[in-house]
């Protein structure tokens, strides 16, 4: 039986190994054209899940309001998949595993695929393999797919485009509140989350939130992004997360929104992938010698970066005839 044929039937191990072989690249010599095999099998099984991005600047809280929407959802009986996305190791490349841990409680529970991913330089706050990890979670029958992005601050807008649903999460007296104010990320989230909302200034940071909102010009029947005051660490407030959660996936339903933004999560992974082979072609040329020779040059001030890419562009268009 195949890996796919094996997720299909909801194996975890078969889902964990596939999403390794995405997450390498084909780093070991026939594992690239592997994952691509299974990933041509599971696609057509995709497109049920609800995908929620989960964002904010680190030590807001992100993983433990993460970790108790996990437990809601599976009171409701649905099936959860989290991926979790961490800072890579300038030691192994691989993810510090901080998430992970952090949901440790989930972690003998059968509807629940808890999985880490190391960003490997990949910028926007998610790991190059996250959406091949949605597609795996999807397809394994998952109903919830939480992604929990890294807390790059306001680079992370890829998250708009990945999820159904952006989640942004702030805190009071983290020093975030004006770097987060401008960053696009504010004007793309769904439904904002204050948390640590027992602490001083919360009041103020939703006071001030509501009024940059209400400045936003708004059209007639236009989804209003609700504020939600939580307290992560005392389960507080997690239900009436849940449910503007729920609004919001109703919203999108009823108003065609849906369609829209899985059709640019989808040109937004067609465009990952198309970057990635190009760069694999370009890496390839002459056994990666053309590369060698052309930066060679550029350090030499023998060619421009211009003149280098062009002869680059040249050179694919004749190896494709």
């Amino acid at each position: 039986m195949s890996l796919a044929d094996k997720v299909l039937k909801g194996d975890v191990q078969a889902a964990a190994r596939l999403i390794t072989l995405i997450e390498d690249e084909g780093l070991t010599p026939g594992e690239e054209s592997e994952a691509l095999k299974e990933m041509e099998i599971l696609y057509a099984h995709t497109g049920k899940a609800y995908i929620i991005g989960v964002t904010g600047a680190p030590g807001v809280g992100k993983s433990t309001l993460t970790d108790n929407l996990i437990g809601y959802f599976r009171k409701k009986e649905m099936g959860v998949g989290v991926i979790a996305i961490d800072p890579t190791s300038a030691l192994t490349g691989g993810a510090l595993l901080g998430d992970r841990i952090r949901m440790q409680r989930h972690a003998t529970d059968p509807q629940v695929f808890i999985r880490s991913l190391a960003t490997r330089g990949w910028t926007g706050g998610l790991a190059k393999a996250a959406l091949g990890a949605v597609h795996v979670m999807d397809a394994m029958g998952k109903d919830i797919i939480l992604i929990e992005t890294v807390g790059s601050g306001q680079v992370e807008i890829d998250i708009v485009k990945a999820a159904d649903t952006t989640l942004l999460v702030l805190a009071p007296g983290a020093g975030d509140e004006i770097q987060m104010m401008k960053a696009g990320i504010l004007e793309s989230a769904d439904i904002i989350a204050i948390n640590k909302a027992d602490k001083e200034g919360a009041d103020r940071l939703k006071a001030d939130l509501e009024m940059m909102l209400e400045m936003k010009p708004q059209k007639s029947g236009e989804w209003k992004v609700p504020i939600v005051l939580t307290e992560a660490v005392n389960d507080k407030g997690t239900a009436e997360l849940a449910e503007a959660l729920k609004k919001h996936q109703d919203y999108l339903k009823e108003s065609g929104g849906l369609p829209e933004r899985r059709r640019e999560r989808v040109k937004l992974e067609l465009m990952e992938t198309i970057e990635a082979d190009i760069k694999n072609m370009i890496n390839n040329l002459d056994n990666g010698q053309l590369m060698k020779r052309l930066i060679d040059a550029m350090e030499k001030g023998k060619c421009s970066p211009r003149s280098a890419a062009q002869e680059i562009s040249d050179r694919l268009i004749n190896r494709e005839g």
